[in-house]
């Protein structure tokens, strides 16, 4: 029981941090916040996401590459340019890592306004923070399994990030249904996004991708999208746009 709980917390935190701080915040700007409370979520997100974290600044350039190049083979991460899922990951990691260490001439346009700390992503980063994640989720594993299929669920924690990205940039482009009509695969693969937190209505985001909420029917919940309003009350962020309708919103990238 303790190890669902635990990957079930692993799961939707390191999703939350991904979706809301890293997509919506860095990649396309739904919203803005303070120094200091960029500063916080960077901190949160590095402990969601552990042996998976991600540079923020790194994942919104990528991701505005895949915006900008949908299916095509400047496209980070597209079925169409890979034979199965885990060779379109691999691409995936190849764009990142060249992103990161600056192999990878980037237009300006692609990495203006995003969120900077190179302390926290060269720690993120590096390799001994990995390995040490790694023998964290290992001994909270040895210590707390009662049933070795337990230790299935292990590799999804380690690769928690790659896992999510898998699910929606492979499925999201290959499975589902539109609202819109675009000239790109994306479709939603939800009808009531509870396990993604609103990323897999992805067809949605690729019509309005600026937009913090990804929902558009009236059945598409966005379990992110109240968070986000509760945090504008309380006003540790400020919407960037009006995002009451995803339909208000101009398509940026």
């Amino acid at each position: 029981m303790i190890i669902w709980i635990f990957f079930i917390v692993i799961w939707y935190s390191s999703l939350f941090s991904q979706t809301f701080f890293q997509h919506r915040y860095a990649a396309h700007g739904a919203f803005s916040m303070s120094k200091g409370w960029e500063r916080f979520f960077f901190i949160v997100t590095y402990i969601t996401q552990g042996s998976s974290y991600m540079s923020p600044k790194t994942y919104g350039i990528m991701h505005r590459l895949h915006h900008a190049h949908t299916d095509t083979e400047l496209d980070p991460h597209s079925p169409a340019y890979s034979s199965n899922v885990f060779s379109m990951m691999w691409r995936t990691r190849t764009f990142y890592l060249d992103i990161y260490n600056k192999k990878m001439k980037v237009d300006a346009r692609f990495s203006k306004n995003l969120p900077e700390w190179e302390t926290m992503d060269r720690i993120g980063n590096s390799r001994l923070s990995r390995i040490l994640w790694v023998v964290a989720y290992t001994a909270f594993f040895y210590f707390f399994a009662t049933n070795p299929w337990q230790y299935v669920l292990l590799p999804i924690i380690i690769t928690m990030g790659a896992f999510h990205g898998a699910i929606i940039n492979w499925f999201a482009h290959k499975y589902g249904y539109t609202n819109f009509k675009l000239k790109n695969t994306s479709m939603n693969l939800l009808f009531a996004d509870v396990l993604m937190l609103g990323e897999s209505y992805h067809n949605n985001h690729h019509k309005h991708p600026s937009s913090a909420n990804f929902g558009y029917r009236w059945f598409e919940i966005d379990p992110t999208y109240p968070l986000i309003k509760l945090l504008v009350k309380m006003k540790i962020i400020r919407m960037s746009k009006p995002a009451v309708e995803a339909a208000q919103h101009k398509q940026e990238w």
